[in-house]
């Protein structure tokens, strides 16, 4: 409710952005003139709208604090590590997670709930609006949008917590704000319910103008994701932690897993996804609008830092010879995923250890950088020379802030837009939420588990030879693992790691020695290279959820605490 009471104070005094207004404005000067104004025309209203799409993700993972602004759950995954200084930031390593400090998760829980709120008042007040009965047709839709923006925020709640309280409607002073939480079963009912009902009622794709607001493909992009989510194994009720917080107990779960990727294919046309030819073509992919984004941020005006450049991956990812802070670094573990061009793997003869960067697969060159990439014009280099003559530029010893250089031997490449300089600004570079790949891959795995094999492949295939692979032939167990891999390459650094090893209990890629890249420049100047451990970042079986904040359980006793806190 605050939030919306200073974007109104803010439209009734003609500010020029939404984001500078709470710190120079009143709140305690509006009236109810000043909303009933606002409710009473379809234009404004519509920008409340545009405010609440702030509670979609983008590159940062906390908006609330400085270093979380700048990179994101990549660095809690098997795929990376935070690098500056090998700060624990998101608290893996210790004791871990407690309901006192979650690292840079903290206020996550607040800002979720800060964003229904004001949706829900939205959702109370527009029926009888002014707007409403001006314009019916539109305002309905930016009903839909608000519907949908909180049924996307309780599934991201639920992959953090389990089940939460779920509120329809805004609480007044005379209400009871003791709620306790609603199962995760629940949860997912009313996620479901929500976008099938706003599927019917949004359009299904809009025109470029209209880049990053929602449609009907992406409520039923939410709805799969859900319903894989809900799937997993960490969600059987046969697993650990259990009960009504965690488990989804349907006997249909893997076919309505199935059949919710169906309705997004179908709508689609059961297409192809866009053909690229080499790892340029891929890196476009991310840099631009295209007709496989089903829901992203576009960078802009209403984007959550207005035009702060450094919250963008060039800066914040790039290595630290060329002015990046590289606060992400993959992790060589992850590295080893990648396949080689023929589409054997890291396992096998095709590999060479000494020259690790030879003969990968395509999405290697797309998405890393590494010892030799050219980069921006130059070869990135790591090496520190035995003689201290002629360092890298990107080692220890290099340009720039050394203590960005990368501890693993690896940035992050993908999302880098190299046609621009590293602080100016990509025209609506979109951050993407849910692109077609992920459905095909979501439809492959649910397949996989109801043991249809030829559909599972037909569509894991899609998604790999379109980055060059050969055809998989596999089956059974060996497909499952298949898939998994595929996510892992074709989806990283897309916050989907952090979420599929948990739920695919998967505690090896969630606990682990982090492996990097050492590299030296001997007395002959030939480059060589050791793996070591980097650090080690421990598993504790609490963390396949986070723990509900000790200040909002003080709030509200009826918060039952997740296991393990």
């Amino acid at each position: 409710m605050k939030n919306i009471k200073l974007i109104i104070v803010c439209i009734i005094t003609a500010c020029v952005t939404f984001t500078s207004c709470d710190d120079v404005l009143d709140t305690t000067a509006l009236d109810a003139f000043g909303e009933d104004l606002v409710y009473n025309d379809p234009d404004q209203v519509e920008r409340l709208v545009y405010s609440a799409y702030n509670s979609t993700e983008s590159w940062g993972l906390n908006k609330t604090i400085w270093w979380s602004r700048r990179y994101n759950l990549e660095a809690g995954s098997f795929e990376a590590k935070f690098n500056f200084r090998d700060l624990d930031r998101l608290r893996l390593r210790g004791n871990g997670w407690n309901s006192l400090n979650m690292g840079d998760f903290g206020n996550k829980w607040r800002d979720y709930y800060q964003f229904i709120r004001e949706i829900n008042e939205f959702l109370d007040r527009i029926d009888n609006s002014g707007a409403m009965q001006e314009n019916p047709d539109k305002v309905n839709s930016l009903k839909a949008e608000m519907k949908f923006l909180r049924a996307n925020i309780y599934s991201k709640l639920i992959a953090l917590h389990g089940g939460v309280p779920l509120l329809d409607k805004a609480l007044g002073l005379n209400d009871e704000f003791n709620i306790p939480r609603n199962t995760y079963e629940e949860c997912v009912d009313f996620i479901v319910a929500e976008l099938n009902e706003v599927a019917t009622v949004l359009p299904a794709t809009r025109d470029a103008a209209e880049f990053g607001r929602a449609t009907a493909l992406a409520a039923l992009a939410v709805k799969s994701r859900t319903l894989l989510y809900a799937a997993s194994k960490l969600h059987d009720p046969s697993t650990e932690p259990s009960g009504p917080m965690y488990d989804y107990t349907k006997a249909t779960k893997w076919q309505d897993a199935a059949n919710a990727a169906k309705e997004v294919i179908d709508m689609v046309g059961d297409r192809d996804l866009i053909a690229v030819n080499s790892a340029e073509d891929y890196r476009k992919l991310f840099l631009e609008a295209n007709q496989d984004i089903l829901f992203a941020r576009p960078f802009g005006e209403f984007y959550d830092f207005g035009l702060d450049v450094n919250s963008l991956p060039n800066q914040t990812q790039a290595p630290s010879g060329y002015g990046g802070w590289a606060l992400s670094s993959p992790t060589h573990n992850f590295a080893l995923e990648f396949n080689m061009a023929d589409g054997t793997t890291t396992n096998d003869a095709t590999y060479d250890p000494a020259n690790p960067n030879d003969n990968r697969e395509m999405r290697y060159y797309a998405n890393l950088n590494y010892q030799g990439a050219i980069f921006r014009g130059r070869a990135v280099d790591y090496a520190l020379d035995v003689n201290e003559v002629n360092d890298g530029l990107d080692s220890p010893r290099g340009l720039g802030n050394v203590l960005h250089s990368s501890k693993t031997g690896y940035n992050i490449r993908k999302f880098q837009d190299e046609s621009v300089g590293l602080t100016d600004l990509s025209p609506s570079r979109p951050y993407i939420l849910y692109r077609l790949a992920e459905i095909y891959l979501n439809y492959a795995e649910a397949n996989a588990e109801l043991g249809n094999d030829a559909i599972a492949r037909t569509y894991l295939n899609r998604v790999s030879t379109r980055a060059l692979q050969p055809e998989i032939t596999s089956s059974g167990d060996a497909l499952k693992e298949a898939i998994k891999r595929e996510r892992r390459i074709e989806l990283c650094f897309e916050r989907h790691n952090f979420f599929d090893e948990r739920r695919w209990m998967n505690p090896g890629n969630l606990g682990f020695d982090i492996k990097g890249l050492k590299w030296t420049k001997d007395a002959g100047g030939n480059l060589v290279h050791e793996e070591y451990t980097v650090i080690n970042r421990p598993w504790f079986n609490k963390h396949y959820y986070l723990p509900i904040p000790q200040l909002e359980i003080d709030k509200a006793p009826a918060l039952i605490q997740n296991d393990g806190y």
